[in-house]
C-alpha cells in the first residue's frame, strides 16, 4: 500500500502553525483536534518543523510552565523528515523506525500535501495481512 491510498482514505487535512505562535496556541491545538503532531510552515508554506507532544513535554521539563508563552520556533523539532505518495508504507515504517518518529509529514514538490502517523502505518499493516489471510483461506478452501 503506497501512501497516497493512505491518505486518499483519510484524508489530506494538516494542522499547521506558524513559529511565530505560542506553544500555549499549538498544545490548544493539538488537543483541539485529537491529535499528536503540528507541522510548521513558514511564510511561503514551505515545511520547516514539526511540533510533536513530545516536545511540549521536553520543552515543559526545560523550561516549566513559562514554555506556554514561548515561541514555537524555539521548542519545535527542526530535523523534520517528510515521505511522499508514491513510498510504499513498509518505506515508511522504516523510517519511523529508525528516526522514532510518529508522524511524517508528505511532500509534493516541497509542499505539504498530507502526514501520515504510526497509526496510520499500522493500521494499513493490519489491513494487509488480513487481506493475505482471507486469500490465503480462499486459495487453500477453493
Amino acid at each position: 500500500m503506497t501512501v497516497k491510498r493512505i491518505l486518499d482514505e483519510k484524508g489530506r487535512k494538516v494542522v499547521t502553525i506558524a513559529l511565530d505562535k505560542a506553544v500555549r496556541d499549538a498544545a490548544a491545538l493539538l488537543e483541539e483536534n485529537r491529535i499528536g503532531a503540528i507541522v510548521v510552515l513558514d511564510d511561503r508554506q514551505e515545511i520547516i518543523g514539526l511540533l510533536a507532544e513530545r516536545d511540549v513535554v521536553a520543552a515543559i521539563a526545560r523550561y516549566g510552565a513559562e514554555c506556554l508563552d514561548r515561541k514555537v520556533a524555539e521548542v519545535m523539532c527542526r530535523d523534520v523528515h517528510t515521505c511522499h505518495e508514491e513510498m510504499e508504507i513498509e518505506a515508511v515504517m522504516e523510517i519511523m523506525n529508525s528516526r522514532r518518529a510518529r508522524h511524517l509529514p508528505v511532500a509534493r514538490n516541497g509542499r505539504l500535501v498530507g502526514i501520515v502517523s504510526i497509526g496510520d502505518a499500522v493500521r494499513s499493516h493490519i489491513r494487509a495481512i488480513e487481506h493475505e489471510t482471507r486469500e490465503i483461506k480462499a486459495y487453500i478452501a477453493g
